[in-house]
């Protein structure tokens, strides 16, 4: 018998782009394991490790972290994930940090979601919360009974910093001058593998096919075992 390579892939796109849906439905169908820089990065905080007290003294300051210690925290992440199928999330996020990824293994393709920037801006400037619970609403999808208000609580919502509307442009304005390089780098090499749309339901069915082509959906295995 045959064992298929394994698959290591990246995906990318901007803040809003419907990244973590899709990461999530990946991991289901395929089996992959997840690795997200920010999930990392907030791990070690927590923990405070070495890297995430020197991480954080950076996002203190509102500095990126630089290259150097975003590659030796993924890239030590990495050496745990030997025998597995994996999802990079959120690293390589410049082109400094690709070529250290490349010297220690092959990246079979990258995932890019091209979404365009004024879909991201309504859908991430129509979120609002209920601060006390973390309800979140969102006037396109789901919006709340009454406008401004909660509507469990009758108290009013507010709308996070990072979804005000000038917040928004500025983090598109930042991904797109840091992760165009990026994802040039990776066209050079033939890994880029681009998915448009303005809805996650109508890319989705084309990145599982794509994905399809590469490894088995394990979900319809799992489904077939009587529960």
């Amino acid at each position: 018998m045959v064992v298929p390579p394994l698959l290591r892939a990246v995906i990318m796109g901007p803040p809003g782009s419907g990244k973590g849906t899709v990461s999530a439905r990946i991991i289901k169908h395929f089996g992959v394991k997840h690795l997200s820089s920010g999930d990392l990065l907030r791990d070690n905080m927590q923990k405070k490790t070495e890297v995430g007290i020197l991480a954080k003294s950076y996002i203190d300051q509102g500095q990126l972290i630089p290259d150097d210690i975003m590659t030796q925290l993924m890239l030590n992440e990495l050496k745990g994930l030997d025998g597995y199928n994996w999802l990079l999330d959120g690293f390589p996020r410049t082109v400094a940090q690709a070529e250290a990824l490349d010297k220690e293994c092959h990246i079979d393709t990258v995932i890019d979601l091209d979404v365009p920037f004024e879909t991201i801006k309504c859908r991430l400037t129509a979120r609002w919360i209920h601060p006390a619970s973390g309800r979140v609403y969102n006037l396109e999808f789901s919006p709340p009974k009454v406008q401004g208000i909660d509507d469990v609580t009758g108290e009013p919502l507010v709308q996070r910093d990072d979804d005000k509307p000038e917040t928004v442009s500025k983090r598109l304005q930042a991904y797109d001058a840091q992760t165009k390089p990026v994802l040039e780098y990776y066209r050079k090499k033939g890994l880029l593998k681009s998915f448009s749309g303005t809805e996650t339901n109508k890319i989705w069915p084309h990145i599982y096919a794509f994905l399809q082509t590469k490894l088995p959906d394990v979900s319809q295995k799992d489904a077939a075992i009587p529960r």
